[in-house]
């Protein structure tokens, strides 16, 4: 069996969002020698994405991060046609770059906005012009939300689909009913709007592909937090069944920490037969082995994770203490690299 470890690697340059430049010690010995703070100062990050130029993270607080390579970072505004909802958990969350972004300078975002003091999910295209995003084209909208739950995850399937997580809005009930799109995941259609993937979701967090396979992360109720493995047209039993419960016609988990452990999980990687897992609660970047169905390997020490993202031999994460729920350093939230090694 295979099992995932941290390497005592080269160092990778580090950086701060203001001021910008290397820092004097970003090690830091909670992940390990080879650890590395690639920026600090963000504001609540969300989602994490890299390519050639560097890293783009969004904030929920509005505004996309850019990490060059080189270690500089910029904040570039966001024009959103909706002000943004203060609503706990809610603002600017799924961020996901579209195919061809060299040269169409496009993103999928997925924000929560107010309107008539309600808040509603929505789905649109941004594009970058001369360093601010702005909203150019609408793809779902008006997806009521409550006070959590939002979902709000983006991702590229490998075909190239766009998927999207909408939680309960903290109605459980919503889940169960067909004719709303609360506690489903989405799938995009060839004319640009969405499909009811899967359903019976509490507040799906993450996704990620190994081998042809969807997997998804939830939030349980009270601990019984869950990663799915999602079939199109399966109903994955919330509020119905919770952890190991069974019932015909809905879906037990892939794995679920079971009534006595919360790990709240966020974003998901994949690669050699590991799920790489950030979790807000747990504070951790769990390893979770797919044929044993068990955790390998464990960062600690960050406090609340995000986001998780594998590039070449290097895992990328985001913190999340500056959301309310965590307990801050002056620097926090940060982007930190972990060189790797699959053994």
């Amino acid at each position: 069996m295979r099992t995932a470890a941290m390497a005592i690697a080269l160092l990778l340059s580090s950086c701060t969002m203001q001021p910008s430049g290397p820092a004097e010690n970003p090690e830091d010995p909670a992940a390990g020698p080879g650890a590395a703070v690639l920026a600090e100062n963000l504001e609540v990050p969300w989602q994490l994405n890299k390519n050639d130029e560097g890293f783009f993270i969004s904030e929920r607080t509005g505004a996309v991060v850019f990490v060059e390579e080189n270690g500089s970072a910029v904040r570039q505004p966001v024009r959103f046609a909706n002000p943004l909802s203060d609503a706990a958990e809610a603002g600017f969350l799924g961020f996901v770059l579209k195919p061809g972004f060299d040269e169409n300078r496009e993103a999928f975002a997925y924000y929560v906005y107010e309107q008539d003091g309600r808040s509603f999910n929505k789905i649109v295209t941004l594009t970058l012009k001369d360093g601010t995003w702005h909203e150019t084209d609408v793809h779902l909208d008006g997806v009521a939300t409550g006070p959590v739950h939002h979902g709000g995850r983006l991702a590229i399937s490998p075909d190239g689909t766009l998927f999207a997580s909408i939680g309960d809005a903290s109605s459980a009930g919503l889940a169960q009913d067909p004719d709303v799109l609360n506690g489903k995941i989405l799938k995009m259609d060839p004319e640009g709007g969405f499909s009811i993937y899967s359903a019976d979701h509490r507040n799906p967090q993450g996704f990620a592909w190994h081998e042809g396979a969807l997997y998804a992360s939830e939030h349980g109720q009270s601990a019984n937090d869950e990663i799915n493995r999602i079939l199109e047209g399966r109903n994955y039993g919330w509020p119905v069944i919770e952890g190991k419960e069974t019932k015909d016609g809905y879906e037990t988990p892939f794995f679920t920490t079971g009534p006595d452990e919360t790990w709240a999980p966020s974003g998901m990687a994949a690669a050699d037969g590991q799920l790489i897992i950030a979790t807000l609660r747990g504070g951790a970047i769990h390893f979770l082995n797919l044929d044993g169905k068990e955790v390998t390997a464990s960062i600690k020490g960050f406090g609340r994770d995000r986001d998780v993202l594998i590039s070449g031999d290097t895992l990328y994460f985001i913190t999340n203490n500056t959301d309310g729920r965590g307990h801050p350093s002056p620097d926090d939230d940060k982007l930190i690299a972990v060189p790797m090694v699959w053994q």
